[in-house]
């Protein structure tokens, strides 16, 4: 290209960890510097600089996110009691993604990057699956306590007008341990919101599972304000559409999603989604070949990485060895997030390079071109196994072709 894409407004840049924060130098390197004039406000939430800030960078960088409305982020570490001791941190630090979420609250939308020579795990999935996973709250802003002795543990509220009311949660006659867990019916509803929309965007069914049969009231509440949402709001819309939306319980939802085509989009509160959006794109092929946004309500975007900061390929690169690291996730980051932006500021060729990065992405690994974990997957004996940065060269000379 002649002449570079130049952008009007900042993306927020979150770097992040350990081989994919390798990755993320390489990306910006060979696939886009040399296109376009790259805006960003670069945050560092690298596990050293989040411990020297007291985690305050994250925050900073949520901020970011509401300011200029679009953010990406590579994969960071969510440190164990061996990462406080390897990285020498000054506590256990919470899970970027949790604080993130927490303070734009929104939805996580999930999708598998399909390619037409790795055939899913699961033969009769034919279409895409979405996981719209629920983004605040549950065990990701939980309250834990180690109970040591016995004793009597309580659920007290407190309320505004000074109306007391205290539930037994258990009786210890020993150690044990005890967690606490809420959400907001503000939250609930632009989660429903936002996946009603999302599923009409498709024109794809939607299903929502939780576990109401079990949680009466917690569980159940989601349940009630999707179903008056749904009704009030979203009925007739989805008739037009010739779509559903139903609700199931989530292990039925497993059975179900296991023997269907795919094809729709899955709504599952936090933790769920957590879980579910691993074993889809696991199914559909590997954790690196999977796209991930969380859209908030107000109408702020984060485009992520849905997987770990590699560690065991980290370690091999310190000690000089050749890696072969799949960055298809951390590429679509990029790209959705530069799509986004160009969207917004009516930068049509900011959209079309996005596109046509993807597309150059899906074609080296069409034309058997792939790192190391997808070479074990796909359905040819001529493949070409290639390093981390070779294949984003291979991608590159696509690209520049499409170009």
């Amino acid at each position: 290209m002649s002449t570079k894409i130049k952008m009007l407004v900042p993306l927020v840049e979150m770097d992040g960890d350990e081989m994919t924060r390798i990755i993320w130098a390489k990306i910006k390197e060979i696939l886009i510097n040399p296109y376009v004039e790259l805006n960003t406000e670069y945050y560092d939430l690298g596990l050293k600089y989040r411990d020297e800030t007291n985690d305050q960078v994250t925050v900073d960088a949520a901020e970011a996110i509401k300011k200029y409305g679009v953010g990406v982020k590579c994969a960071t570490i969510t440190p164990n009691a061996d990462r406080v001791k390897e990285y020498n941190l000054k506590k256990m630090w919470k899970s970027p993604n949790g604080t993130i979420r927490a303070i734009l609250d929104g939805t996580v939308f999930r999708t598998p990057i399909i390619v037409n020579n790795i055939k899913p795990f699961v033969r009769t999935w034919n279409k895409p699956i979405t996981i719209a996973r629920h983004a605040y709250g549950d065990v990701y802003k939980n309250v834990e306590y180690r109970v040591q002795e016995a004793g009597k543990a309580e659920l007290v509220f407190t309320s505004k007008s000074g109306n007391i009311t205290r539930q037994t949660i258990q009786d210890f006659e020993g150690s044990g341990v005890l967690m606490g867990m809420h959400n907001l019916d503000e939250s609930i509803k632009s989660f429903a919101r936002a996946c009603f929309n999302y599923a009409l965007d498709l024109k794809q069914d939607l299903w929502f599972s939780s576990k109401d049969t079990i949680s009466k009231i917690y569980d159940h509440t989601f349940k009630d304000i999707f179903q008056e949402i749904y009704d009030k709001e979203y009925k007739s819309k989805f008739e037009d559409a010739k779509i559903e939306y139903f609700y199931t319980l989530v292990d039925d939802a497993v059975s179900r999603i296991i023997r269907s085509e795919g094809g729709m989009v899955w709504a599952c509160k936090n933790y769920d989604g957590d879980v579910m959006s691993d074993m889809v794109a696991t199914a559909f092929g590997s954790l690196a070949m999977m796209t991930s946004v969380l859209v908030s309500p107000e109408g702020y975007y984060e485009y992520e990485a849905a997987h770990g900061t590699v560690q065991r390929h980290y370690y091999n690169h310190l000690k000089g060895m050749e890696t072969s690291t799949n960055s298809m996730a951390t590429i679509f980051a990029w790209t959705g997030a530069l799509k986004k932006r160009g969207e917004l500021d009516g930068i049509k060729e900011l959209v079309e390079f996005a596109d046509k990065l993807e597309k150059a992405s899906i074609k080296t690994i069409e034309e058997n071109c792939m790192t190391k974990d997808l070479a074990q997957l796909v359905e040819s004996n001529e493949v070409k196994v290639v390093n981390t940065e070779n294949f984003l060269w291979e991608i590159k000379k696509r690209l520049d072709e499409m170009l």
